[in-house]
């Protein structure tokens, strides 16, 4: 496996340096880039483009938040997952919305983290108890959220097979590998489905998923 390469972006140089000895225990994880600020982030991006993001919510000059869909208009592959000590829905909900790819607690250990970079490089998105499927349900059935899906959208069987597994958070091998299915295949599927439902990326998928009683 080639190695994922990350950028930290926390004003805290001591949060910095911790998530780098936790990181450094895989040798798959590379941190390439280091920013105290949004803006600091955007720059190094330019010259030293990474796969993942670990992005702090509050920080001077750029916040995370303006961070994130700046970094989203303008490179829509980087995945990014938002770091912070703040578990309030309307967060989570917001994030996920502008294109932010998976949510963790400051108090996440390094296992954790690990596991969130993993999943979002592999699956483009990662939900724990914060941002889980039950929170989701909640959120969808009160109405608190209106995610705007297209109208009358039919899928084959296929599709739904393919969604199903993305709602369990199985990488594109693992579904290719239970759908008789290349990776690529299955990748083609996914793209087809985010098309299709007319959402932005995978949690959209999941929301609908959850909408639609499929999990």
């Amino acid at each position: 496996m080639k190695n994922i390469k990350i950028a930290i972006a926390d004003d805290y140089t001591i949060f910095r340096d911790g998530l780098k000895v936790g990181l450094a225990t895989d040798d798959n994880l590379e941190v390439i880039l280091e920013a105290g600020d949004g803006e600091d982030l955007l720059k190094g991006i330019e010259n030293n483009r990474p796969d993942v993001i670990i992005m702090d919510l509050k920080m001077p000059v750029l916040d995370g938040m303006e961070a994130t869909k700046l970094i989203k208009k303008k490179y829509p592959d980087i995945k990014i997952v938002v770091v912070t000590m703040y578990d309030d829905e309307k967060f989570v909900i917001h994030l996920m919305e502008i294109g932010a790819n998976g949510y963790l607690l400051k108090n996440a250990d390094a296992d954790e983290i690990r596991r969130a970079v993993y999943s979002v490089h592999e699956t483009g998105y990662y939900f724990n108890n914060v941002v889980s499927n039950a929170l989701l349900k909640k959120l969808v059935i009160k109405g608190n959220i209106k995610p705007s899906f297209n109208e009358g959208v039919q899928l084959t069987e296929r599709e739904q097979d393919v969604l199903k597994l993305i709602c369990a958070e199985k990488t594109a091998a693992e579904m290719g590998q239970q759908l008789f299915l290349s990776p690529r295949s299955v990748e083609g599927i996914r793209q087809r489905l985010i098309d299709k439902v007319g959402v932005r990326n995978t949690a959209g998928l999941v929301m609908f998923a959850v909408k639609n009683g499929m999990i």
